[in-house]
């Protein structure tokens, strides 16, 4: 089965989009000691968030404007890729505090690289499962 031309181009595009996340995150990576890794793991956020959105997408589920990864991949239907939990519960974090001053932790060059690789994985769960349907 597959989706309707407009559902299958429109996560086309959400995917394009995550690409273009990913690619700075990786990129900013490589500033090394003038990366801002809040940067970093923003765009980490960003890419798994766009693509968990692509999928909602193909699969014709409507989503809340929201940033929480979790939440968006309890929407998605069981045949869903399965993504670990605990990376969206990390990179969740990342969707505020990356982005606004605050009491937080100061984020670390570990973490950015960690937060890409969750990315990727997200990004290879996704892609695995949609090359067959798109």
């Amino acid at each position: 089965m597959s989706a309707p031309p407009d559902r299958a181009k429109l996560a086309q595009q959400w995917i394009e989009k995550a690409e273009h996340d990913l690619l700075n995150a990786e990129h900013t990576l490589t500033l090394m000691d003038n990366c801002p890794y809040d940067t970093v793991c923003f765009h980490a956020q960003q890419c798994a968030e766009k693509y968990l959105k692509s999928l909602l997408v193909y699969h014709g589920i409507d989503f809340p404007k929201t940033h929480d990864l979790v939440l968006l991949r309890n929407l998605l239907p069981a045949s869903a890729p399965d993504v670990n939990l605990a990376w969206l519960r990390t990179l969740n974090r990342y969707s505020v505090e990356a982005r606004y001053p605050g009491d937080w932790e100061p984020i670390t060059n570990e973490e950015g690289k960690v937060a890409v690789q969750m990315a990727k994985e997200i990004k290879k769960a996704s892609i695995g499962y949609l090359q067959s349907k798109l």
